[in-house]
């Protein structure tokens, strides 16, 4: 992250609740006193879910620019720069656009939290924008009370893969409640599409929706094949091989396929799709990194993922099982994503795991505690006090594959000093 970025984003974290208060009522009246701004934005889509809504987005905003059309994103977190929240038909936002927004919302008198403030700084600036953008919207927890929860007739919903997260905002804490609290307030104007599921997870998904007048379009009508060793995604016209030296997992490529599918019916042609493929890149997700902190390791790959669900973790696991050589692990947590429970999907794969705490997140498990439960679950286990002091400890002489993985916060990180 520049500097001037990262005095800012710590500007906004002191001033504005990182707490996460779901509520929509603090934001619409903010919206109200800035006459309605999100009124303005054509062709919203919202994307919602609990694993897959970064690279959805960002496949489909691939599909969508390389059909000429112009796209607005928002999403959330950002890895190590506030200002790639906020992409804007061909640019990210500026610093001075950020500072700009800021002082017109603050004039609402409004409190907001962090996160409804940088929800409004999205609308006010896609609102500047070509009339005719399509603006892509991540969710941020849940979406019932989600502060992008605004818009009553959408272009789209597209749901990604529901799974047992952010348990602790509901109550009961069942995947039912979660699933109602993302998808039982989904738009009755719209055109929902959803993406794999677990049948457990489709079936409360389709009760929930039942009465939802709203097109749906299903896993199923779309799907992965695999047909000679190769990948293709199918529907009912199309067949598309699905090739990429980027895209290393099957879980990005469920993502990537549902992408394909809304791009295919908003009008993207199947030639620009088969061209596009091959340049989707998804930055700290089950990527490959070169640069300052891999140039001086000897034989060794080394990759970053910031896995940190029981999905995640294990859509990562199965892909490192293809290897045949050592992998080691780098290993960094949040205390609310459930460290013991993630770790087992890990038994067998990883010759040792260094642990280490997130730098500036005070909700980071300490390396200590890191240690002390991988080595309760029968890791090989040694503690780091950094990232570069955790590399350095495993640059052995081997051959072998070095992934850092545990939490987005932790792959920002990474890649901001890389």
């Amino acid at each position: 992250m520049s500097q001037p970025s990262k005095k800012l984003y710590q500007k906004l974290q002191k001033q504005y609740s990182r707490r996460i208060n779901l509520d929509l009522k603090r934001i619409k009246r903010a919206l109200e006193k800035l006459n309605y701004p999100e009124n303005q934005l054509e062709n919203v889509i919202n994307i919602i879910g609990s694993d897959g809504k970064n690279s959805v987005l960002t496949s489909l905003k691939y599909f969508l620019e390389a059909n000429n059309q112009k796209v607005n994103t928002f999403t959330s977190p950002h890895l190590y720069d506030v200002r790639q929240r906020f992409w804007l038909g061909n640019k990210f936002i500026s610093l001075k656009e950020i500072k700009k927004y800021k002082k017109k919302i603050e004039q609402t008198k409004q409190k907001l939290t962090l996160f409804e403030l940088l929800t409004c700084i999205y609308i006010l600036a896609a609102a500047k924008t070509d009339s005719n953008s399509y603006n892509l919207i991540e969710s941020g927890l849940l979406f019932k009370k989600d502060s992008t929860n605004l818009w009553s007739y959408p272009l789209a919903q597209i749901v990604t893969n529901i799974n047992y997260q952010h348990q602790e905002w509901v109550t009961p804490k069942t995947i039912g409640e979660i699933c109602r609290q993302k998808v039982g307030s989904l738009s009755e104007n719209t055109k929902i599409y959803m993406g794999k599921q677990k049948p457990k997870t489709l079936k409360i998904i389709k009760n929930i929706l039942k009465k939802n007048p709203s097109t749906k379009v299903l896993y199923g009508s779309w799907k992965i094949i695999n047909k000679n060793k190769r990948k293709y995604y199918k529907d009912d016209n199309n067949l598309i091989e699905l090739n990429s030296k980027f895209i290393n997992s099957d879980g990005l490529w469920e993502n990537v396929s549902l992408a394909i599918k809304v791009a295919l019916d908003l009008g993207v042609n199947i030639k620009i799709i088969k061209k596009t493929l091959p340049k989707i890149q998804f930055e700290g997700r089950v990527q490959f990194i070169k640069g300052n902190l891999t140039k001086n390791l000897k034989k060794t790959r080394v990759l970053v993922d910031g896995c940190h669900s029981d999905a995640s973790t294990k859509n990562l696991a199965r892909y490192l099982k293809k290897f045949k050589i050592p992998v080691y692990g780098i290993w960094g947590s949040l205390k609310n994503k459930n460290p013991d429970q993630l770790i087992k999907n890990f038994k067998g794969i990883f010759k040792k795991v260094v642990t280490i705490k997130i730098p500036n997140e005070p909700s980071a498990v300490s390396s200590f505690d890191l240690y002390k439960i991988a080595k309760k679950n029968s890791f090989l286990t040694i503690e780091s006090k950094d990232i570069k002091d955790a590399l350095k400890k495993i640059s052995t002489k081997e051959n072998k594959l070095i992934v850092i993985f545990g939490s987005l916060y932790l792959a920002g990180y990474v890649l901001s000093i890389n």
